[in-house]
Protein backbone atom coordinates (compact mmCIF):
# COMPACT_ATOMS: atom_id res chain seq x y z
CA UNK A 1 0.00 0.00 0.00
CA UNK A 2 1.16 3.39 -0.70
CA UNK A 3 1.87 6.08 1.31
CA UNK A 4 -1.14 8.67 1.08
CA UNK A 5 -0.85 12.13 0.02
CA UNK A 6 -3.02 13.76 2.41
CA UNK A 7 -3.09 12.61 5.93
CA UNK A 8 -5.23 14.86 8.02
CA UNK A 9 -5.11 12.53 10.91
CA UNK A 10 -2.06 14.15 12.57
CA UNK A 11 -2.75 17.44 12.37
CA UNK A 12 -6.20 16.66 14.01
CA UNK A 13 -4.89 14.13 16.29
CA UNK A 14 -2.52 17.39 17.82
CA UNK A 15 -5.31 19.88 17.49
CA UNK A 16 -7.33 17.25 20.05
CA UNK A 17 -4.51 16.97 21.93
CA UNK A 18 -4.48 20.91 22.31
CA UNK A 19 -7.69 21.51 23.12
CA UNK A 20 -7.79 18.60 25.48
CA UNK A 21 -4.92 20.42 27.50
CA UNK A 22 -5.41 23.93 26.97
CA UNK A 23 -9.55 23.44 26.78
CA UNK A 24 -9.62 20.62 29.64
CA UNK A 25 -11.84 23.17 32.68
CA UNK A 26 -14.24 24.33 29.71
CA UNK A 27 -15.19 21.01 28.82
CA UNK A 28 -15.31 19.55 32.23
CA UNK A 29 -17.81 22.05 33.15
CA UNK A 30 -19.87 21.38 29.86
CA UNK A 31 -19.68 18.11 30.34
CA UNK A 32 -20.75 18.52 33.64
CA UNK A 33 -23.42 20.60 33.19
CA UNK A 34 -24.32 18.17 30.16
CA UNK A 35 -24.64 15.11 32.25
CA UNK A 36 -26.68 16.62 35.14
CA UNK A 37 -29.14 17.92 32.90
CA UNK A 38 -29.28 14.57 31.45
CA UNK A 39 -29.93 13.07 34.96
CA UNK A 40 -32.59 15.49 35.68
CA UNK A 41 -34.65 14.66 32.43
CA UNK A 42 -33.75 10.75 33.20
CA UNK A 43 -35.04 10.94 36.75
CA UNK A 44 -38.12 12.67 36.17
CA UNK A 45 -39.33 10.33 33.49
CA UNK A 46 -38.03 7.24 35.68
CA UNK A 47 -39.57 8.80 38.99
CA UNK A 48 -43.27 7.27 38.94
CA UNK A 49 -44.69 4.03 37.96
CA UNK A 50 -44.52 2.73 34.51
CA UNK A 51 -48.15 2.41 34.40
CA UNK A 52 -48.35 5.91 36.36
CA UNK A 53 -46.81 7.49 33.60
CA UNK A 54 -48.29 6.10 30.72
CA UNK A 55 -51.46 7.10 32.22
CA UNK A 56 -50.29 10.58 32.94
CA UNK A 57 -49.75 10.56 28.78
CA UNK A 58 -52.15 8.68 27.37
CA UNK A 59 -55.21 10.58 29.27
CA UNK A 60 -54.27 13.96 28.53
CA UNK A 61 -53.04 12.41 24.98
CA UNK A 62 -57.15 11.52 24.73
CA UNK A 63 -58.49 15.00 26.27
CA UNK A 64 -56.59 16.90 23.86
CA UNK A 65 -56.18 15.19 21.04
CA UNK A 66 -58.54 12.38 20.49
CA UNK A 67 -58.65 8.76 21.29
CA UNK A 68 -56.18 7.73 18.34
CA UNK A 69 -53.36 9.61 19.67
CA UNK A 70 -54.06 8.06 23.13
CA UNK A 71 -53.97 4.61 21.66
CA UNK A 72 -51.13 5.90 19.83
CA UNK A 73 -49.30 6.66 23.33
CA UNK A 74 -50.39 3.58 24.69
CA UNK A 75 -49.46 1.34 22.52
CA UNK A 76 -46.15 3.09 22.15
CA UNK A 77 -45.11 2.99 25.73
CA UNK A 78 -47.01 -0.05 26.53
CA UNK A 79 -44.80 -1.98 24.00
CA UNK A 80 -41.66 -0.83 25.51
CA UNK A 81 -42.58 -2.14 28.83
CA UNK A 82 -44.18 -5.26 27.82
CA UNK A 83 -40.27 -5.54 25.71
CA UNK A 84 -38.41 -5.63 29.27
CA UNK A 85 -37.27 -2.10 28.09
CA UNK A 86 -38.83 0.81 29.91
CA UNK A 87 -35.79 2.04 31.68
CA UNK A 88 -33.93 2.21 28.44
CA UNK A 89 -36.43 4.04 26.66
CA UNK A 90 -37.00 6.32 29.25
CA UNK A 91 -33.33 7.13 28.97
CA UNK A 92 -34.09 7.53 25.30
CA UNK A 93 -36.74 9.98 25.55
CA UNK A 94 -34.85 12.03 28.04
CA UNK A 95 -31.69 11.96 25.64
CA UNK A 96 -33.71 12.83 22.75
CA UNK A 97 -35.71 15.53 24.50
CA UNK A 98 -32.35 17.29 26.12
CA UNK A 99 -30.79 17.01 22.31
CA UNK A 100 -33.76 18.61 20.47
CA UNK A 101 -34.15 21.45 22.57
CA UNK A 102 -30.54 22.31 22.67
CA UNK A 103 -30.37 22.05 18.92
CA UNK A 104 -33.65 23.87 18.33
CA UNK A 105 -32.66 26.83 21.03
CA UNK A 106 -29.28 27.13 18.65
CA UNK A 107 -30.21 26.78 15.47
CA UNK A 108 -33.31 28.82 16.06
CA UNK A 109 -32.03 32.33 16.22
CA UNK A 110 -29.07 31.80 13.92
CA UNK A 111 -31.97 30.36 11.36
CA UNK A 112 -33.23 34.28 11.97
CA UNK A 113 -30.41 35.88 11.62
CA UNK A 114 -29.19 33.92 8.76
CA UNK A 115 -32.68 34.98 6.96
CA UNK A 116 -31.82 38.64 7.52
CA UNK A 117 -28.19 38.50 6.43
CA UNK A 118 -27.32 36.85 2.95
CA UNK A 119 -23.81 37.03 3.79
CA UNK A 120 -24.42 35.24 7.46
CA UNK A 121 -26.54 32.69 5.06
CA UNK A 122 -23.79 32.43 2.40
CA UNK A 123 -20.99 31.81 5.08
CA UNK A 124 -23.34 29.23 6.80
CA UNK A 125 -24.44 27.11 3.62
CA UNK A 126 -21.03 25.48 2.66
CA UNK A 127 -20.11 24.32 6.40
CA UNK A 128 -24.23 23.05 6.85
CA UNK A 129 -23.50 20.79 3.78
CA UNK A 130 -20.37 19.16 4.80
CA UNK A 131 -22.12 18.54 7.93
CA UNK A 132 -25.26 16.89 6.65
CA UNK A 133 -22.92 15.19 4.35
CA UNK A 134 -20.60 13.68 7.14
CA UNK A 135 -21.71 10.15 8.02
CA UNK A 136 -23.22 10.33 11.31
CA UNK A 137 -21.30 8.43 13.04
CA UNK A 138 -18.15 10.35 12.07
CA UNK A 139 -19.54 12.92 15.03
CA UNK A 140 -18.69 10.55 17.73
CA UNK A 141 -15.16 10.49 16.81
CA UNK A 142 -14.07 13.73 18.16
CA UNK A 143 -17.31 13.81 20.92
CA UNK A 144 -15.60 10.70 22.16
CA UNK A 145 -11.90 12.06 22.41
CA UNK A 146 -13.20 15.13 23.65
CA UNK A 147 -15.43 13.81 26.36
CA UNK A 148 -14.60 10.28 26.45
CA UNK A 149 -16.95 7.59 26.46
CA UNK A 150 -20.84 7.94 28.06
CA UNK A 151 -23.89 10.09 27.93
CA UNK A 152 -22.30 13.21 27.47
CA UNK A 153 -20.31 12.46 24.00
CA UNK A 154 -23.89 11.19 22.80
CA UNK A 155 -25.84 14.37 23.88
CA UNK A 156 -22.87 16.87 21.83
CA UNK A 157 -22.70 14.49 18.94
CA UNK A 158 -26.53 14.59 18.74
CA UNK A 159 -26.83 18.48 19.34
CA UNK A 160 -24.43 18.68 16.62
CA UNK A 161 -26.16 16.46 13.91
CA UNK A 162 -29.86 17.98 15.00
CA UNK A 163 -29.13 21.79 14.16
CA UNK A 164 -28.53 21.58 10.38
CA UNK A 165 -32.06 21.00 9.50
CA UNK A 166 -33.68 22.87 11.57
CA UNK A 167 -31.24 25.76 11.23
CA UNK A 168 -31.98 25.41 7.45
CA UNK A 169 -35.52 25.31 7.43
CA UNK A 170 -35.60 27.91 9.78
CA UNK A 171 -34.19 30.30 7.35
CA UNK A 172 -36.56 29.01 4.75
CA UNK A 173 -39.24 30.23 6.78
CA UNK A 174 -38.26 33.11 7.67
CA UNK A 175 -37.79 33.71 4.01
CA UNK A 176 -41.08 33.20 2.69
CA UNK A 177 -42.88 35.14 5.47
CA UNK A 178 -44.58 37.78 2.81
CA UNK A 179 -42.63 40.76 2.75
CA UNK A 180 -46.43 42.73 2.90
CA UNK A 181 -46.94 40.92 6.19
CA UNK A 182 -43.68 42.45 7.49
CA UNK A 183 -44.23 45.87 6.19
CA UNK A 184 -47.50 46.07 7.08
CA UNK A 185 -46.16 45.26 10.95
CA UNK A 186 -44.33 48.18 10.49
CA UNK A 187 -46.50 50.38 9.07
CA UNK A 188 -49.04 49.95 12.06
CA UNK A 189 -45.88 51.00 14.60
CA UNK A 190 -45.38 47.61 15.45
CA UNK A 191 -41.43 46.84 17.37
CA UNK A 192 -39.22 44.46 15.57
CA UNK A 193 -39.97 42.00 18.68
CA UNK A 194 -43.65 42.43 17.85
CA UNK A 195 -43.00 41.92 14.09
CA UNK A 196 -41.37 38.67 14.87
CA UNK A 197 -43.04 36.96 17.54
CA UNK A 198 -47.03 38.42 16.11
CA UNK A 199 -46.37 38.29 12.64
CA UNK A 200 -43.36 36.11 11.11
CA UNK A 201 -43.15 33.30 13.70
CA UNK A 202 -47.32 32.16 13.06
CA UNK A 203 -46.70 32.67 9.70
CA UNK A 204 -43.90 30.20 9.36
CA UNK A 205 -44.82 27.88 11.30
CA UNK A 206 -45.85 25.27 9.74
CA UNK A 207 -42.46 25.41 8.23
CA UNK A 208 -41.18 25.57 11.26
CA UNK A 209 -42.91 22.42 13.09
CA UNK A 210 -41.20 20.17 9.08
CA UNK A 211 -38.07 21.66 11.11
CA UNK A 212 -38.75 20.29 14.12
CA UNK A 213 -40.09 16.89 13.25
CA UNK A 214 -36.77 16.51 11.11
CA UNK A 215 -34.35 16.98 14.00
CA UNK A 216 -36.32 15.09 16.06
CA UNK A 217 -36.05 12.33 14.21
CA UNK A 218 -32.22 12.91 13.19
CA UNK A 219 -31.30 13.09 17.02
CA UNK A 220 -33.72 9.61 17.55
CA UNK A 221 -31.47 8.05 14.73
CA UNK A 222 -27.96 9.73 16.49
CA UNK A 223 -28.68 8.62 19.64
CA UNK A 224 -29.32 4.78 18.45
CA UNK A 225 -25.92 4.93 17.22
CA UNK A 226 -24.69 6.53 19.85
CA UNK A 227 -25.57 3.24 21.91
CA UNK A 228 -21.44 2.62 20.70
CA UNK A 229 -19.95 4.86 22.74
CA UNK A 230 -21.90 4.51 25.91
CA UNK A 231 -24.88 6.49 25.63
CA UNK A 232 -26.91 4.16 26.88
CA UNK A 233 -30.76 3.80 26.41
CA UNK A 234 -32.15 1.68 23.26
CA UNK A 235 -28.85 2.16 21.26
CA UNK A 236 -26.89 0.05 23.49
CA UNK A 237 -28.94 -3.06 23.79
CA UNK A 238 -29.68 -3.03 19.90
CA UNK A 239 -25.04 -2.69 20.38
CA UNK A 240 -25.72 -5.63 22.36
CA UNK A 241 -27.99 -7.39 20.54
CA UNK A 242 -25.53 -7.31 17.48
CA UNK A 243 -22.20 -8.19 19.19
CA UNK A 244 -23.53 -11.20 21.02
CA UNK A 245 -26.10 -12.47 18.22
CA UNK A 246 -29.07 -12.33 20.39
CA UNK A 247 -31.54 -11.82 17.80
CA UNK A 248 -34.86 -11.45 20.27
CA UNK A 249 -33.33 -8.58 22.17
CA UNK A 250 -32.10 -6.96 19.28
CA UNK A 251 -35.62 -7.09 17.48
CA UNK A 252 -37.33 -5.77 20.90
CA UNK A 253 -34.54 -3.03 21.03
CA UNK A 254 -35.52 -2.19 17.54
CA UNK A 255 -39.26 -2.39 17.72
CA UNK A 256 -38.93 0.04 20.51
CA UNK A 257 -37.11 2.38 18.74
CA UNK A 258 -39.76 2.36 16.55
CA UNK A 259 -42.46 3.00 18.73
CA UNK A 260 -40.65 5.80 20.40
CA UNK A 261 -39.91 7.42 17.10
CA UNK A 262 -43.59 7.10 15.98
CA UNK A 263 -44.83 8.34 19.48
CA UNK A 264 -42.44 11.69 19.30
CA UNK A 265 -43.23 12.51 16.16
CA UNK A 266 -47.12 12.21 16.21
CA UNK A 267 -47.03 13.59 19.61
CA UNK A 268 -44.97 16.79 18.85
CA UNK A 269 -46.75 17.24 15.60
CA UNK A 270 -49.99 17.50 17.38
CA UNK A 271 -49.26 19.30 20.17
CA UNK A 272 -47.41 22.56 18.35
CA UNK A 273 -50.36 22.71 15.76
Amino acid sequence: MSDPLISPGTAIAAAIDWLNTHGHGLFALIGGGAERLLDAAETALRLPPAWALIGAVTVPSWRAFGWRMAALALVSLGLCLAAGLWKQAMQTIALVSVSVATSVALAFPLGILAARRARIEAALRPVLDIMQTVPPWVYLIPAVMIFSLGKVPALIATVVYGIPPMLRITTLAFKEVPHELVELGQASGATPWQVMTKLEIPAARKTLLVGLNQTILLSLAMVVLAGLVGGGGLGAEVTRGLTRMEMGLGLRAGLSIVAVAIFLDRMSRRALQ
